[in-house]
């Protein structure tokens, strides 16, 4: 059976350490420039509704580096764009590439597209998830803190899709996340509900940082929100990370942002660039994981 990465969930507990596991290894067969062109021959094919740096340049790096090779293709350039049926292109494309790698708006399409795919479909972000920066994420808290089974990671800002996913992550990988986020910009309830003890709601960023392992936030309009920044900007006051926030965190904690980062908005430069940062291991990564994701689905 074809086996999809739309959420963290798609994975077992014991999968999802795996591939964290075998990150970790490629990344250091990297940096030693051992030859590990495990999928050479293969083909990966990119579809990309929305803009993006680090999911496209690490996918298309990532193949070229394991032996195969990739093909960016822009909606718009596709028979997509003149109304073939979404159903259409995934039955065609699945026939001619190894795996699909897909960014779009609607969570649902990357599901209709997976239901009609014959090779694996990777979600490289929706409007619901974003599973693969999660990979990255839990593989630098591995590399700089160990496995963090039992820490308490605290989640500042918007409950977007990158905050479900890491609701996810503290479901598979056994934390606890602690959520704040102001009023009206909660993570969806649902998804709350079936993480059961493991996530706590807030509306209080002190409370929620206290004595955290680890403090994540995101920009506070994501994409396609652009005509919000402004209300949101003002919504969102008071829910910056700076170095008085991160102060009442454990004196070990690290700080992450899956980029791209507004400075003075949602994250202060003196933290982002600061000794507890993580972000640019953390943007790195995504190389590593992703490599680990696509050996193992076409391995």
């Amino acid at each position: 059976m074809t086996r999809h990465f739309l959420s963290l969930l798609d994975f077992s507990p014991k999968e999802l350490r795996m591939l964290v596991e075998r990150a970790i290894t490629l990344k250091a067969i990297l940096r030693r420039r051992e030859p590990h062109e495990y999928l050479r021959g293969r083909s990966l094919a990119l579809i990309f509704e929305k803009s993006s740096t680090r999911t496209r340049v690490s996918f298309e790096a990532g193949i070229t580096q394991l032996g195969g090779n990739s093909m960016f293709l822009a909606p718009a350039e596709l028979q997509l764009g003149r109304g073939e049926p979404l159903e259409d292109t995934a039955r065609v494309v699945s026939r001619m590439v190894d795996a699909i790698v897909i960014r779009t708006h609607e969570h649902a399409k990357l599901e209709a597209f997976a239901a009609h795919s014959q090779v694996p479909v990777i979600n490289a972000l929706t409007d619901r998830f974003h599973p693969c920066q999660l990979l990255a994420d839990i593989q630098t808290y591995f590399e700089l803190r160990g496995d963090i089974r039992g820490h308490s990671v605290a989640w500042v800002g918007d409950g977007n899709n990158v905050c479900h996913s890491w609701i996810n992550a503290a479901r598979q990988f056994d934390f606890t996340l602690r959520v704040a986020t102001p009023k009206g910009y909660e993570p969806d309830a649902d998804i709350v509900a079936a993480a059961g003890q493991a996530v706590k709601m807030s509306h209080n960023p002190q409370e929620t940082v206290a004595g955290a392992d680890l403090v994540v936030t995101d920009t506070w309009a994501s994409m396609g929100q652009e005509a919000e920044k402004e209300t949101r900007t003002q919504a969102f006051s008071g829910f910056r990370v700076d170095t008085a926030l991160m102060g009442g965190a454990h004196p070990d904690a690290l700080f992450m942002h899956c980029l791209p980062a507004y400075r003075g908005l949602e994250v202060a430069s003196d933290v982002i660039d600061g000794p507890q940062s993580a972000v640019w291991d953390e943007a790195e990564n995504r190389l590593h994981a992703q490599k680990a994701l696509l050996e193992f689905l076409l391995g």
